[in-house]
């Protein structure tokens, strides 16, 4: 089980230069992305950065929520529902209505299978694959305590316990 905490982040700006992202995770293999878990405030309507082969998963965790559209595309992206899009089609956000929502994002490799996002507390998660734990406030992760914005990496089951959820990303790495 590794333990990363918010001293172990690194901040950047967006791809297309509207915002900064604080990277949580990243895996990369011969220079090129396989997975990246990540947070972003949305702060106004505007487009979000294309990532050409790659898969995306968003979940707001915290303000209004947004709708995002492009090409075949229109979904509201609400508090703690994850919705997933491609990185390689252009999406807009809209609605914001000048209010700030943060995200917690997710993005796999389109050569990998997608994974498996989900909203959990007081629960208990197979091995099966690695698990992501993202938590949104004090808990304990495998008995072990762990804070809000803290994330738990783990190829082993997870046990969950406290008031508060975490995000939890099954990933199928090769």
């Amino acid at each position: 089980m590794r333990h990363l905490t918010p001293a172990d982040y690194t901040r950047q700006p967006w791809k297309n230069g509207k915002g900064n992202t604080t990277e949580l995770w990243r895996l990369e293999r011969d220079g090129q992305l396989l997975v990246r878990l990540s947070r972003a405030s949305v702060v106004e309507d505007g487009p979000f950065s294309l990532f050409p082969g790659i898969e995306r998963n968003l979940t707001v965790l915290f303000g209004p929520g947004f709708r995002l559209t492009g090409p075949g595309l229109d979904f509201r992206c609400e508090p703690l529902v994850p919705v997933a899009f491609p990185g390689d089609v252009e999406v807009t956000a809209t609605e914001t209505n000048g209010q700030q929502s943060d995200d917690f994002n997710v993005m796999t490799a389109q050569a990998l299978a997608r994974p498996q996002v989900i909203v959990a507390r007081n629960d208990s998660l197979p091995a099966k694959g690695t698990l992501a734990l993202y938590a949104l406030g004090p808990c304990r992760i495998n008995g072990a305590a762990v804070n809000r914005d803290d994330l738990v990496l783990t190829d082993g089951p997870a046990r969950l316990d406290g008031d508060w959820p975490v995000i939890a990303v099954r990933l199928q790495l090769p």
